[in-house]
């Protein structure tokens, strides 16, 4: 008898005549685990990556958006004389008043008239078509405005879901510290309602998108 003859037979005495469970590329538990736990690691990690390249698109946009409306507001400026203001809305809104100027819920009034002005949209209304002079370059998309669908009341919102401030309080208030720019001030919370309890409200101010 060979020695290969010898070992099956040792085999088969021993009753392993068949690979252990396992060793035929089943997995473990401890490996179903550890496959597991990285697959929920790299989701992790994916869905983190996603929101923030999200919230930078959308600060991005808000940037340009911020620039074509000032653009707006100066060529109305050119042909009326002064910018878009109104003495119950945009000249008592102060941007830097807690919460006043922190909160979009607060910006909607004046969002609304400068809509009016810059839209050419005399009625607030973009279903109804447009009445007069529109200053915006290129036509205001309709996921720029609230509500959408285009109904009454209309306001510009930013890329988060809410209306800009739009404030000249500092037009009328000259040197007032609740105002900023002699002209207008125009600003996003981007996305934000109010500033944290460990913070002061020029904290919060700097991860606003502004034009001051």
């Amino acid at each position: 008898m060979t020695n290969d003859d010898k070992n099956r037979a040792r085999i088969r005495s021993s009753g392993l005549t068949s690979p252990p469970f396992g060793a035929g590329g089943a997995f473990t538990l401890i490996e179903l685990i550890v496959v597991i736990a990285i697959i929920i690691i790299l989701a992790g990690l994916i869905l983190s990556t996603v929101g923030y390249v999200q919230k930078k698109g959308a600060r991005s946009r808000a940037e340009t958006e911020i620039a074509a409306i000032s653009a707006a507001c100066e060529s109305y400026k050119a042909d009326n004389g002064i910018c878009p203001t109104d003495s119950s809305t945009t000249e008592t809104l102060r941007p830097n008043v807690d919460p006043e100027g922190g909160n979009p819920a607060n910006f909607i009034s004046s969002g609304r008239f400068l809509y009016r002005q810059i839209s050419g949209d005399s009625d607030g209304d973009p279903s109804n078509g447009i009445e007069g002079k529109g200053y915006f370059a290129g036509a205001l998309k309709p996921n720029m405005l609230n509500p959408n669908p285009a109904g009454p009341n209309t306001y510009i919102r930013d890329p988060f879901g809410n209306a800009y401030g739009y404030s000249t309080f500092e037009s009328v208030n000259p040197g007032n510290a609740n105002g900023n720019n002699p002209t207008f001030d125009i600003w996003t919370t981007c996305g934000e309602t109010a500033k944290k309890s460990t913070e002061t409200f020029q904290q919060y101010q700097q991860r606003w998108i502004k034009n001051w």
